[in-house]
């Protein structure tokens, strides 16, 4: 499947809070929060939205493309990235600036507070799918991006007629009401957290059922430790997420659960398989440290997806 995905690169920076956040946040205090954590440990990682999902996918045995713009630290990722099958030549290089930054507190409970520095990211506007064969394109990926980066490819993938998956997640929060609506209106798939999700139909001021209805195919909504859920074709399939063997780091596991899913409708299996895929990708993520520590052969992944699900030797093709 020839997949172009757009979103950030970026090193997270992966800190740890031995306690609950909850039990220091005031809800009569709220207009006067003023907090800072003292963490254990930090780690620095490779990570973003857009080269998270083409390493999981990788992993599938995929070779997505990456669009998106880097820094100048980026050349040791960058050979990361190819040694694990991911094709990086339409990643940019921006010699004046440094790779975005991610910012990622957890405590005891699985809860981020997390902060983004842009840094070359904010230059993805100047990237276009007009470059590109669009002909050849099956499917793009709209992640998380400079907010302006995610317009424009909205606007281009509905022009040139490339299906498109719509992510808007963590930027909900930035880009602007009608750019969210105009996202909604031509996406083949929407893949959403259920917090965000509510924030998207706070945006657009959609009621559920008017979002749930938008997408050519189908809306995602994932629910952490409560698996996902997959409106399409008027049924909705109940994605139990697969126990994890360890908890290490949940950072990433979104990303990963899209990758699952994707390579699932990749091998136009059904879409409860699909679903299925993404929850033991995003078990995967998480039971490391970091979004892209995480190793497994197609025969791995196989065998332990048959522990969970009943596949009907479905994922057989994998193995070919």
């Amino acid at each position: 499947m020839n997949i172009v995905i757009t979103g950030s690169i970026a090193y997270d920076y992966l800190m740890t809070f031995p306690g609950l956040f909850a039990d220091y946040i005031l809800p009569d205090q709220l207009d006067r929060i003023s907090l800072s954590f003292l963490v254990d440990e930090m780690r620095r990682q490779q990570g973003g939205c857009a080269a998270n999902i083409a390493y999981n996918l990788a992993l599938l045995g995929e070779h997505p493309r990456v669009m998106a713009t880097a820094g100048q630290d980026f050349g040791e990722y960058r050979q990361w990235l190819e040694q694990h099958g991911v094709d990086t030549s339409l990643i940019r290089d921006e010699p004046d600036l440094f790779t975005a930054s991610f910012f990622v507190n957890t405590d005891q409970g699985g809860h981020q507070i997390a902060s983004f520095y842009t840094g070359a990211m904010a230059r993805a506007r100047e990237l276009s799918f007009h470059d590109l064969d669009a002909d050849g394109i099956d499917l793009a990926v709209i992640s998380p991006n400079d907010p302006q980066a995610m317009g424009k490819y909205v606007t281009e993938c509905q022009e040139l007629g490339i299906p498109y998956l719509y992510d808007p997640s963590q930027q909900v929060v930035r880009i602007a009401s009608e750019d969210l609506r105009e996202g909604l209106k031509g996406c083949d798939l929407l893949v959403i957290n259920d917090y965000e999700f509510e924030l998207l139909r706070e945006k657009t001021g959609l009621d559920t059922e008017a979002i749930r209805s938008i997408p050519a195919h189908a809306c995602v909504v994932t629910l952490g430790a409560k698996g996902a859920l997959i409106w399409a074709g008027g049924t909705v399939y109940e994605i139990p997420a697969v126990p994890p063997q360890r908890v290490e780091d949940p950072t990433g596991i979104g990303d990963a659960f899209r990758a699952g899913l994707i390579k699932g409708l990749a091998l136009s299996l059904s879409w409860d398989l699909a679903g299925q895929m993404g929850a033991l990708a995003a078990t995967y993520a998480l039971e490391q440290t970091g979004p892209q520590n995480h190793h497994y052969t197609l025969a791995d992944f196989v065998t332990r997806f048959r522990e969970h699900f009943d596949d009907d030797q479905a994922l057989d093709v994998l193995l070919q």
